[in-house]
């Protein structure tokens, strides 16, 4: 059985979610605080870590960190306020596997532990998907059922248009866009429309790998190159020979890996970490990143050569709040989805809903989108996501939506977890 580690300084909502997760055949244990965790960890090795973001003693952040220092494979997930998911946001750069949010409902927590346990990691993914790309009836492209790239605004169609210049290229491309807006989506998509499409695609989250172990992560290493290395490791880079690698969030790679990734770009070799021998490697790189990369390498935080490398082809995405166009389409979308994992058949949303989703203001994208939908699924009974459904910060910025931006920006982050952080069991 799965072990399953859970980190809350609440007694009450700790023991509700431990004996709920005992029930259905986890092997549960709990922790009140950063310092008890780090403790508890020497020991042990959970299969998952379930982590409140605001603890006594620090920051789910914080403690995520530590986590990763002395497991770097574990899986952890994290509790948070609606009025958090920025932070919640930070905290899946810095390798959550995802996120949930307050109050917290059983089974929204047991799918999203039951695909974190029964998925692959988010730090390294490796497809070899299908060929088909669809049409919408409004002309624009659906691009795979389980992605979120799909969309009918203006912004969106010339997206679109990019892709499909670049993908039969090799060029090197760069994807700009905020957090949770499906930058991964549209280098999975280049990658199907180029002449790769056959062979692998490689995902690697930058973000979630710490200096000590991102050269291994990307180039390999041969046994006894380290302590702790105590087989030989196929690196991402060889991994993805013939195919496609995307870097997301590259500007967390430390300058010493950059530096190493150069040669791979110049060269097309790589050398594992201890190694003696240069591999030749075939490998288009799809890099994205939510800060300007020029600006970062005039600050001396990224180099120079390895930006005019890359930067061969450029493709920016808005926030999802600039294409409201797309909103609905991508909430029914993720409903479609919902629907079919939780064995429901919720025809749709009420107009009022409807209203208030297209007027708030995403700042976690597409990741919060479906995050909402997710949520307001599971409590939906009848055949339509009514405005109840809907969290308690969303329903509280639909009046405010006539203030501006930067009003609603402030009065968002004043806006309390309302929802409060019971366990609601079924």
């Amino acid at each position: 059985m799965n072990k399953i580690l859970v980190i809350d300084d609440d007694n009450d909502t700790r023991m509700l979610i431990t004996r709920f997760l005992t029930r259905n055949n986890y092997v549960v244990s709990g922790t009140d605080s950063g310092k008890s965790t780090i403790e508890w960890m020497k020991k042990n090795k959970p299969d998952l870590v379930l982590c409140d973001f605001m603890l006594d003693d620090m920051t789910g952040i914080q403690l995520l960190g530590k986590i990763k220092e002395t497991y770097p494979d574990a899986i952890v997930i994290i509790i948070t306020g609606y009025s958090n998911v920025k932070d919640a946001v930070a905290a899946l750069k810095l390798g959550a596997y995802d996120y949930v949010t307050k109050p917290l409902f059983p089974d929204e927590i047991l799918m999203t532990i039951r695909k974190a346990l029964g998925g692959v990691s988010k730090e390294t993914v490796v497809s070899r998907p299908a060929q088909n790309t669809s049409k919408t009836k409004s002309g624009s492209k659906s691009i795979y059922d389980n992605q979120y790239i799909t969309g009918n605004s203006v912004e969106f169609a010339e997206i679109i248009k990019q892709i499909d210049l670049v993908a039969p290229t090799n060029f090197s491309v760069i994807i700009y866009g905020e957090s949770g807006c499906g930058k991964e989506a549209i280098a999975q998509q280049i990658h199907r429309e180029s002449k790769r499409s056959g062979k692998p695609f490689v995902a690697i989250d930058c973000g979630a790998l710490s200096k000590e172990l991102a050269g291994s992560e990307l180039f390999g290493h041969e046994k006894g190159a380290f302590t702790g290395a105590l087989n030989q490791k196929i690196g991402s880079l060889e991994i993805a020979n013939e195919g496609t690698i995307f870097l997301d969030e590259i500007g967390n790679l430390s300058y010493d890996v950059q530096i190493s990734l150069l040669r791979v770009v110049q060269e097309r070799k790589i050398r594992r970490v201890g190694g003696i021998k240069d591999i030749d490697i075939d490998v288009r790189i799809i890099i994205a990143s939510n800060v300007n990369l020029w600006d970062a390498a005039r600050a001396g935080k990224f180099r120079e050569d390895l930006y005019h490398r890359f930067n061969e082809f450029t493709i920016s995405v808005p926030s999802l709040h600039e294409r409201k166009e797309d909103i609905m389409l991508f909430a029914h979308h993720f409903l479609k989805h919902t629907n079919a994992e939780l064995g429901k058949d919720i025809k749709g949303f009420t107009k009022e809903v409807e209203n208030i989703l297209l007027n708030y203001i995403w700042y976690g994208n597409l990741r919060e989108l479906k995050n909402v939908i997710k949520r307001a699924t599971l409590l939906t009974d009848g055949e339509h996501i009514e405005v109840k459904s809907l969290p308690y910060e969303i329903n509280d910025f639909s009046k405010l939506q006539f203030e501006s931006p930067s009003k609603i920006k402030m009065d968002r982050q004043k806006v309390n977890t309302n929802a409060g952080t019971q366990f609601h069991m079924s």
